[in-house]
């Protein structure tokens, strides 16, 4: 999946409107701009199509774990640094800490799109790439998890 497309389909499935996307990348510390904002958002076909890079969709992330959750007490004074090697695994567990999705809710998200998944599998996606049973979250994991978090939110069927 490219960036643009998880960045859309997290909007959606969130329901966050464009300047609610404002605020959230300033949280982060990125200041963007509404043309900007609505160049990232639109598909890539589309004429003034901008490609969100990985260290901008961390930043959208890391703002939307500030807006969900608050600042951490030790990171008060400091903004979180972009992640340019950003993978679906790492966009997974930002957007599960954003959410605060414990294992039950993720399971029962992936079931909402129509995937089962057993526990040891979902938390094979969140170990440490190092680990003998590490797995690497594929676009299509991904894309089941944004369908079935918006049918979760939205009530949208899949």
């Amino acid at each position: 999946m490219n960036n643009n497309d998880i960045l859309r389909r997290v909007r959606y499935a969130l329901d966050i409107s464009n300047p609610g996307m404002i605020d959230i990348f300033q949280l982060s510390g990125c200041s963007l701009e509404q043309p900007t904002l609505l160049k990232l958002l639109k598909k890539e076909e589309e004429e003034e199509f901008i490609a969100c890079s990985n260290p901008l969709l961390s930043f959208f992330l890391d703002g939307l774990i500030i807006h969900k959750r608050g600042r951490r007490d030790e990171d008060a004074g400091e903004l979180p640094k972009p992640d340019a090697s950003l993978n679906n695994n790492a966009i997974l567990k930002k957007l599960r800490i954003a959410l605060d999705l414990k294992e039950g809710d993720m399971l029962a998200i992936m079931l909402r799109a129509g995937v089962t998944i057993s526990k040891s599998e979902l938390s094979a996606l969140f170990r440490n790439k190092e680990h003998k049973h590490f797995k690497e979250c594929g676009d299509q994991f991904l894309r089941n998890f944004l369908q079935g978090l918006t049918a979760r939110n939205r009530g949208v069927t899949t």
